[in-house]
């Protein structure tokens, strides 16, 4: 009872600018969070292919490439895991605070662990620690704000299952470790291995929701309605993620980082995004509210934002190929204000569209399919790295972007019949 009473009184107080005093302990956390996953995917391939001479381990470029992809996927995929683990086993508050405390111990590793031994240990710990993070920390806010929410796991695992589950943890951890050690799982097809495990889960993830007796016929309709969003979500983060590959290599080779008579170092250059993201969020949340019910509908989102993307890939057309510091940095801002662009049409809405298009049995693995297709998209933009590194430099901008630009026409072409799957929501 008196727990009860301690959550109530921290939801009446309002200390924190008008807002529950335990908002802003979990505002920090997640603060750093994001301090964390971008700081180290706008770092890592620098790191891992820069030479050990200039501080790198010296890992050849593609192979850095996919491992970048595999662990922004798999940051993604550790997501479902978090959830799991916060809805059967230990609530949301106590999977957010292991979190944070693996994410923490993830980077003392690869700071005071040298070695490739650093390196797999702390992208492990990160990735995981990030996944629970990410799945947890809006849930564990809801219950701020909700008088009657409720402080323990929501669907808890029966005593008498644990120790199954045990036994499976323990023998796929084995597995993975059989594999590493024997050389089935290695640094190059890591990535390779992502794709495949979150290709299979997206498939396990829609075939039991679209069987299952429960839901209704429009709930199923909305389900099929999904799978078009899916896909162009995926197609999307597979281009915009290379930020962290292919535009970090690029930047490094042929970007003229001098401005103003100042060079600017290649990991700033992703610093680029994130603060143009600051500047037009507002302007995009404006423009819907202004527009209300006039606003283009969720698919039609997804595929001009699926388009733009493919168009911020081949404004690069008219750079590639060039010698070394030949792109102009003002050219690279505004490359990257159109992936800017791109992801506040699609992003934003993409959990939205998840939870609404949900059968109400299905609500938290519809957002697990959203993060699976973030993950699929992480993990192909590492595959496709290692195209850009042998491939012409415009083949490949040109075919990825008309790939996308292709992708989005499609989405407009069906968006009626899918509009009519989705029952109603926009």
């Amino acid at each position: 009872m008196s727990k009860v009473v301690d959550h109530a009184a921290a939801r009446d107080d309002r200390s924190f600018f008008g807002q529950p005093r335990s908002l802003a302990n979990i505002f920090g956390v997640e603060m750093w969070e994001r301090f964390s996953f971008y700081g180290m995917q706008g770092i890592l391939l620098l790191y891992l292919y820069f030479s050990a001479a200039d501080g790198g381990l010296g890992i050849p470029q593609t192979t850095a490439a996919g491992i970048v992809g595999a662990y922004g996927g798999g940051v993604y995929l550790a997501t479902i895991l978090g959830a799991w683990i916060a809805d059967r086993l230990l609530g949301s508050e106590r999977v957010l605070f292991c979190s944070a405390i693996a994410i923490m111990l993830g980077h003392i590793a690869l700071a005071v662990v040298p070695g490739i031994g650093g390196l797999v240990a702390g992208l492990i710990l990160v990735a995981i620690g990030s996944g629970g993070l990410k799945a947890n920390a809006t849930s564990v806010v809801g219950t701020l704000y909700a008088p009657d929410a409720a402080r323990r796991v929501s669907d808890p695992l029966p005593r008498s299952r644990w120790p199954r589950y045990t036994v499976i943890a323990i023998a796929t951890l084995g597995v993975i470790v059989v594999l590493g050690l024997t050389g089935m799982i290695t640094a190059s097809n890591l990535v390779t291995i992502v794709i495949g495990l979150t290709i299979v889960g997206t498939i396990a993830y829609f075939v039991v929701i679209l069987t299952n007796c429960q839901i209704t016929t429009v709930e199923r309709k909305r389900v099929y309605a999904f799978i078009p969003l899916f896909i162009a979500s995926a197609a999307f983060w597979s281009l915009y993620q290379q930020q962290f590959t292919v535009v970090t290599i690029y930047s490094d080779e042929r970007l003229d980082r001098a401005l103003f008579g100042w060079e600017m170092p290649v990991s700033c250059v992703q610093s680029i995004n994130p603060v143009l993201i600051i500047v037009l969020s507002g302007i995009f949340a404006s423009l819907w509210t202004r527009l209300g019910t006039r606003q283009p509908s969720t698919q039609i989102k997804f595929a001009v934002g699926t388009a733009v993307m493919g168009g911020a890939f081949l404004l690069f057309l008219p750079f590639a190929g060039g010698a070394a510091n030949s792109t102009p940095l003002l050219a690279m801002i505004g490359i990257l204000l159109v992936f800017t662009i791109a992801e506040l049409l699609l992003s934003p809405v993409g959990l939205s569209v998840a939870t609404k298009l949900a059968p109400e049995v299905f609500k938290t693995q519809m957002v697990a399919l959203f993060f699976l297709s973030v993950a699929l998209g992480s993990a192909v933009s590492g595959v496709l790295a290692t195209w850009y590194a042998t491939a012409p430099g415009r083949v490949y901008f040109s075919a990825l972007g008309s790939i996308a630009i292709v992708l989005g026409l499609l989405l407009v072409l069906i968006s009626r019949p899918v509009l009519r799957l989705m029952g109603g929501v926009r």
